[in-house]
């Protein structure tokens, strides 16, 4: 199910740097969530292992079963959303995990992913929204009207843009001691531009939906690169510093403004 996945050059120098010890794992199978059985395989190669579990009374009755999984303390891997690298500090040393889903992809690509997952676990931030929403979760839904899925891939994306606001001067720094995966960076970014170019008309004339559109915006945070509007606040140091909050505000008066409208 895993096989460790051999780094070197900049990104074994990075993983020392930001994360020493965490290991890097290529899975047979593409995977969402892990069910525990499965991530159970993972004792022959970590010392220990510490699920995360939440209060039920962040998540509201109608959430995906997928949060109430890992607010329950199951050892829950993953979650929708993720993309072809995941990773857990559920485990001693972290672990990485790179998806069969990536395969065909330019190396350079794969390299930046896995590099942005060890510089996420360098961070200490939560693993998943859910940690960094907490009771705030249940405010962010009754504020948003959306359905369910639909505000839990809103609470991702506005999660992602807050990591996206302590990694990127990371990548900022890495010109000189990291200069390919630095490019990388930088292409990534490049590359979401055209993008984001007509996402708010998309968005406020319902050609693409409100969730989507705040995927991309937020994926776009921690490239340093022009967010539009309504998603400009949030690439932001009010948001940095004041987090679940300020998100929660955001979307209050978000849709206040969209209803308006």
């Amino acid at each position: 199910m895993f096989e460790p996945r051999e780094l070197d050059g900049e990104l074994e120098a990075l993983r020392e740097a930001e994360a020493p010890g965490a290991i890097v794992l290529d899975t047979e199978g593409d995977f969402e969530t892990l069910p525990p059985e499965v991530a159970e395989n993972l004792l022959p190669v970590v010392d220990s292992l510490d699920p995360l579990s939440y209060p039920e009374a962040w998540v509201p009755d109608d959430a995906p079963e997928t949060l109430h999984r890992i607010a329950g303390g199951e050892f829950t891997i993953g979650a929708p959303g993720d993309g072809g690298v995941a990773w857990t500090r559920q485990t001693d040393p972290p672990v990485v995990f790179v998806k069969p889903r990536l395969e065909g992809s330019p190396q350079g690509f794969i390299d930046f992913l896995i590099a942005n997952a060890v510089v996420e676990i360098g961070t200490g931030l939560p693993e998943q929204f859910l940690g960094f929403f907490e009771d705030r979760y249940v405010a962010l839904d009754e504020a948003v009207p959306l359905s369910s899925a639909d505000t839990y891939q809103l609470a991702a994306a506005l999660f992602d843009a807050y990591v996206g606001l302590h990694t990127r001067h990371v990548f900022e720094n890495w010109a000189e001691e990291y200069p390919g995966l630095y490019e990388e960076w930088v292409d990534a970014g490049e590359r979401l531009e055209p993008r984001l170019s007509g996402l708010s008309s998309d968005v406020a004339s319902g050609r693409t939906d409100f969730a989507d559109g705040a995927e991309l915006a937020c994926a776009a945070v921690k490239h340093d690169v022009e967010i539009p509007t309504p998603f400009a606040a949030l690439n932001t140091d009010a948001y940095r510093d004041h987090g679940a909050d300020f998100a929660v505000r955001w979307a209050e008066k978000t849709f206040e403004a969209l209803e308006k409208d």
